[in-house]
């Protein structure tokens, strides 16, 4: 039998854990379970950390039974890979194992008025003030504000800290502290790729930096160690997979790139999942976007390997905007349901829907914005709306992919794409026809996990994955052409980016006129 890797894929709305043949990088099986996200108030995000670890051990434990059932030996599982949702922040006691709050989830808001004032009080008040060591402009999306309002708020979390019991991490910290043994020996790690997410690591020294950390006023000592993308961690302490070494670690975007096959410079791939992230690598040498993209650490296979960059565009909303549809509006029953509304109309008639739930991320990073849909008419109906739904999410990567042709100066001949959105075939047309671009999509859609599994594959002391291009597996695709005529598609993207200008400034913190209003 040949060796297995297998990887546990920590995502905003859902948990997986795949299990891959290191020579062919077949997926043999998976279990999936979903993740419960809660809004305690407006614009907040928060996810539990022990239902996470519980939502781990179950598929771990189900994907090990269907093996079992298949006939296949898990002794044969070599080794353990994980990816993750990035910035989500998480602060836990290190003596009891106990989470200290809820997770603090990526799209989250509250910290919005910290933005703000960081913005206000930095030279030019430009949110671009660290980007020169971070590659990120100061955002509501990255973890120091998270971790920053965690140590302001949070009595439980100032007390560990006085005490030396707080640590802080990212989900696959967490993850990986946890599987290692907890409070009983757990390992406090990260990757780069992790790490480039939070505002406090230097992407050029890659480390922590002191400077940042006191930019947020961070004590350092709650820090994880920051490790490459791939080597040996620790080993798994308990359950079916105990003393298999965990020795892949890599952000969701960036395991997608590996998974995707993209280890060369200028090759980029576009995952949509709850939102959109398009990255290009960009090789060893950072790139600074001058059109509204960041800079971030793709990964780094390897103790002694290079770390490589990327230029990525990320949009908050893209999968979100159908959850949105089913579960707040109940336009659909559920998801798989939007493709069929929305090839009932053909076209979204004139209708324009800007998801800015969590304000606007690439290229404009304008927290003010809030979502909007206009060019309503009493000939406008539901299946119009989901049209525009999807069409929402092509319009949104073709800003990000303009930015990126404008940065890099090669404009993509064709788009790789990945994620479970990609699923939808209506989708993956319309967005083919509005980039004007053919979009490529590989039949085995799991390139996240895919890529978390590569890396633990390839570690030292593990070697049952060859990363070296001739070892690459074939990956079969289908391709969607373009279809539409150039000139409409211009014309419905300039409409779109009108949409977009009316969706800003919507929500400041500047004090209006209507005192009574209970959240001001």
């Amino acid at each position: 039998m040949d060796p297995l890797v297998a990887a546990i894929d920590q995502g905003t709305s859902s948990t997986r854990f795949l299990v891959f043949n290191a020579k062919t990088a077949e997926l043999m099986s998976q279990h999936q379970v979903e993740i419960k996200q809660s809004f305690p108030k407006e614009g907040w995000v928060e996810e539990d950390p022990k239902e996470i670890m519980q939502s781990i051990y179950e598929c771990m434990e189900r994907t090990c039974e269907k093996l079992r059932l298949l006939n296949i030996d898990i002794s044969n599982i070599k080794a353990l890979g994980v990816t993750n949702q990035r910035e989500t922040t998480l602060v836990w006691d290190k003596e009891t194992g106990e989470p200290l709050y809820n997770a603090i989830v990526w799209l989250d808001l509250r910290t919005q008025s910290t933005v703000e004032s960081l913005i206000n009080k930095s030279p030019g008040k430009s949110k671009n003030h660290l980007k020169h060591k971070t590659g990120l402009p100061i955002s509501t999306y990255f973890s120091a504000v998270k971790l920053r309002w965690l140590l302001d708020n949070v009595e439980e979390v100032q007390q560990a800290v006085l005490s030396q019991r707080a640590m802080f991490g990212t989900v696959d910290s967490w993850i990986i502290w946890c599987l290692t043994g907890g409070n009983n020996g757990g390992v406090h790690c990260t990757d780069v790729s992790n790490a480039s997410r939070t505002m406090l690591f230097n992407i050029h020294s890659m480390d922590w930096d002191p400077e940042l950390c006191r930019y947020f006023d961070v004590p350092m000592e709650v820090l994880p160690a920051v490790r490459s993308s791939s080597e040996i961690y620790g080993w798994m302490k308990s359950g079916s997979l105990a003393g298999v070494p965990i020795s892949g670690c890599l952000g969701d975007q960036s395991a997608a790139l590996v998974g995707q096959m993209c280890l060369r410079e200028g090759q980029s791939k576009n995952t949509y999942g709850t939102g959109c992230f398009m990255l290009r690598n960009t090789g060893t040498k950072p790139m600074m976007s001058d059109h509204g993209l960041l800079t971030t650490v793709a990964y780094k296979l390897g103790k002694d390997e290079p770390a490589c960059y990327a230029l990525e565009g990320s949009v908050a909303i893209a999968g979100a905007v159908v959850c949105w549809l089913k579960d707040n509006l109940g336009i659909v029953q559920s998801s798989s349901e939007i493709e069929k509304l929305a090839a009932a109309a053909g076209t979204s008639h004139g209708c324009y829907f800007v998801p800015a739930f969590s304000g606007l991320y690439a290229p404009y990073w304008e927290p003010s914005a809030r979502g909007i849909i206009c060019g309503l008419t009493q000939f406008t109906n539901r299946n119009h709306l989901a049209f525009a739904a999807l069409e929402a999410v092509c319009f949104q990567t073709r800003e990000i992919l303009d930015a990126m042709n404008q940065d890099s100066g090669v404009p993509l001949t064709e788009l790789q794409v990945d994620g479970g959105m990609t699923s939808n075939r209506l989708l993956m047309q319309l967005q083919a026809d509005i980039l004007c671009i053919p979009v490529v999509r590989p039949t085995m859609s799991e390139t996240t996990a895919l890529g978390a599994a590569m890396a633990a594959g390839a570690a030292e002391g593990v070697g049952v994955w060859s990363l070296s291009p001739s070892h690459l597996p074939h990956v079969t695709s289908e391709k969607y052409e373009p279809q539409i005529n150039p000139d409409e598609s211009e014309f419905r993207y300039a409409r779109w980016k009108k949409a977009v200008q009316r969706s800003m400034n919507w929500e400041t913190n500047e004090p209006c006129c209507n005192t009574n209003d209970p959240r001001l």
